[in-house]
C-alpha cells in the first residue's frame, strides 16, 4: 500500500510539505497542523505500516529501509518544491529522506526537525527490547500522561507491534554523516526529557545551509499544547510560502 497520504491540497506550484510521524504515530496525527497551515502549502503525511489502514502490515523495524520506501513513493511528486517535517523518530527519517532526495534530484527546500536530537548525537537505547508494560511506561514518560482511559489503553496495546517496530528502527539506527544543503529549522519543547537543547542545536552540523533552533513551551509532545500547533504552522508557513513568493517575484523580474 502507498506510504503517502494527502491531508491538504493547494494550488499548482505550491510547496509540498511531507510530514513524518513519531514512533507509533500515524498520518492523521498531522491533520491539526494541516488545517492550521492554510491553503498556501500542500500537506502530505507518511503512513507507516502497522497502523490505521495499514494495520495488517508488519512494521519494518529499519529506519533506512523505511526512508527508501518513502523516497521511492515521492518520485511522482517531485515536480514541485518539497519540504520535510518530522517529529521525534520522524525527524531522523526526514534527514534520511532528504539525503536521498539530494543525491538523486532536487534537494528538499527545507527540513523541519521536531523534538529530536541531531543524528550525530544519536543514542542507542533498548526500549524496543522491553516487555509491553515497559514500552508503555516509556510512552507515559514522554507524553507526561501517566493515566489512560480504558479505550486509550486498548488502542495502545493494539498498536504495540507497530510502536515496538518503530522503536527498533530508531534505536538500531546509525548515522552515516549526511551533509544536507537545505536550511534546517529545529523545534523543541523546553521541558523535553529526551532532547537537551545542546543536542538539538547540533543539527547545524548536518547542513551547509542555515540552521535555526526554536524553543516552545512543553515536553516531547509540545506541539499538542495550547497555541503550539498554531505557532508551528506560522513558522513553517512563513518559511515555505515566503520562499514561493520570492521565487515567483524572481521569475517575473525583468532580465
Amino acid at each position: 500500500m502507498s506510504w503517502i497520504r494527502t491531508l491538504r491540497t493547494a494550488s499548482p506550484g505550491a510547496v509540498r510539505l511531507l510530514c513524518l510521524p513519531h514512533a507509533g504515530g500515524s498520518a492523521h496525527a498531522w491533520l491539526p497542523l494541516a488545517e492550521a497551515l492554510g491553503p498556501g502549502v500542500e500537506v502530505l503525511a507518511a503512513q507507516y505500516p502497522g497502523r490505521h489502514d495499514r494495520l495488517a502490515e508488519p512494521p519494518l523495524g529499519d529506519l533506512k529501509l523505511m526512508a527508501g520506501h518513502i523516497t521511492a513513493s515521492l518520485l511522482p511528486l517531485r515536480d514541485a518544491p518539497l519540504a520535510l517535517l518530522g517529529h521525534s523518530l520522524g525527524a531522523v527519517l526526514a534527514y534520511e529522506i532528504a539525503a536521498r532526495l539530494q543525491a538523486t534530484g532536487p534537494a528538499p527546500v527545507h527540513l523541519f526537525a521536531s523534538a529530536m536530537l541531531a543524528p550525530s548525537r544519536h543514542r542507542h537505547e533498548a526500549v524496543h527490547l522491553r516487555d509491553d508494560d515497559g514500552i508503555l511506561a516509556e510512552i507515559d514518560r514522554l507524553s507526561g500522561t501517566p493515566t489512560r482511559s480504558p479505550g486509550e489503553e486498548t488502542l495502545l496495546r493494539l498498536l504495540l507491534p507497530a510502536i515496538r517496530g518503530d522503536y527498533r528502527a530508531f534505536e538500531t539506527y546509525t548515522d552515516p554523516g549526511h551533509v544536507l544543503s537545505c536550511p534546517v529549522t529545529v523545534f523543541l519543547g523546553d521541558a523535553d526529557p529526551l532532547v537537551p537543547a545542546r543536542d538539538a542545536r547540533a543539527w547545524a552540523e548536518h547542513t551547509t545551509g542555515p540552521s535555526t533552533l526554536r524553543v516552545l513551551p512543553g515536553g516531547h509532545f509540545y506541539l499538542t499544547g495550547p497555541g503550539n500547533t498554531a505557532e508551528l504552522a506560522r513558522a513553517v508557513s512563513g518559511q515555505l510560502t515566503g520562499r514561493t513568493e520570492r521565487a515567483r517575484q524572481s521569475a517575473s523580474a525583468p532580465s
